[in-house]
């Protein structure tokens, strides 16, 4: 086998696409190289590697992208230290609230105190980050959770989040206690996905008096809840983040007596120094947000 092209080829599945990882390579090569060359991989093997649309690795393929993976994934760290210099870089994964709401100040943080600091970045919920930290893949996890469990994954509280109900302004209740008190709730229900922690955490709450009230819309970010309930939708599940800023036209009601829902950095197993600063960083950031 060509390395060249085990090369391209992990790049193409860690990004889960061609087009992808022609964006994110750390050097220039045209879409159609890198496919043309994958073709010659495939050819060679006699096997496909991946399915094109919609995306997904063969078995053949997660065979030979667990094999490559530790290798190439560690090239960076190894570069810098033959280059006698310090392990500056963070392997990190967040969902898509996490990389809009708090990361870029994070980062700017971090980079401000180290000098040629640099990190990679995965989107993935938290059943893909547990797995990720536990297989090596990953230095960092940041994301909402039900709390700690007994799965080798070390969890530390940044900041905890009251569930918040959204109503439109202009026609919605003005307590939570109005839309929980009803006999039969009419108003659709527009949240996360339900495997989300804010939704089960909700959903239990429910459960425990005896409540029922379901999702009828399943949103992929907090953002969306939030335009749905503008538009008329329903009423929206949302976190109250501090330094959120709401959409126009919308009033919170506050759910002081649910659980809140806790924001832990994720690690397994001996965290490097970069990864505590990390988090000495985050913990400085929420309370910045937090001060607003």
């Amino acid at each position: 086998m060509n390395i060249h092209h085990l090369e391209l080829f992990y790049h193409v599945a860690r990004c889960r696409g061609v087009s992808a990882a022609a964006r994110q390579m750390p050097y220039g090569i045209q879409q159609p190289a890198i496919s043309a060359q994958i073709l010659q991989l495939e050819n060679s093997l006699g096997k496909a590697l991946f399915h094109r649309r919609p995306f997904a690795l063969t078995v053949e393929g997660e065979a030979l992208f667990a094999f490559v993976e530790p290798f190439f994934a560690k090239l960076p760290m190894m570069a810098e230290r033959l280059r006698g210099g310090a392990d500056n870089s963070l392997r990190i994964s967040c969902p898509e609230i996490v990389q809009r709401d708090y990361l870029p100040a994070l980062l700017s943080g971090v980079r401000a105190r180290v000098p040629g600091f640099h990190f990679s970045l995965e989107s993935g919920r938290i059943e893909e980050i547990e797995n990720n930290l536990r297989g090596g893949k990953i230095d960092l996890g940041l994301a909402t959770s039900a709390g700690p469990k007994e799965n080798g994954i070390d969890h530390r509280e940044l900041l905890r989040m009251p569930l918040l109900l959204l109503v439109r302004e202009d026609d919605g209740p003005c307590t939570a206690a109005e839309i929980l008190g009803q006999d039969r709730i009419e108003q659709p229900l527009i949240t996360l996905p339900r495997g989300e922690p804010s939704v089960a955490a909700f959903q239990q709450e429910l459960q425990r008096r005896n409540i029922e009230w379901y999702p009828t819309l399943e949103l992929a970010s907090l953002d969306l809840v939030a335009r749905f309930v503008t538009e008329g939708y329903g009423t929206g599940l949302v976190l109250d983040i501090p330094g959120a800023v709401r959409p126009p036209g919308v009033r919170t009601l506050p759910l002081s007596d649910f659980p809140e829902v806790r924001f832990y950095a994720l690690t397994s197993g001996n965290r490097p120094a970069m990864v505590e600063l990390f988090i000495a960083e985050a913990e400085k950031v929420i309370e910045g947000f937090r001060g607003k």
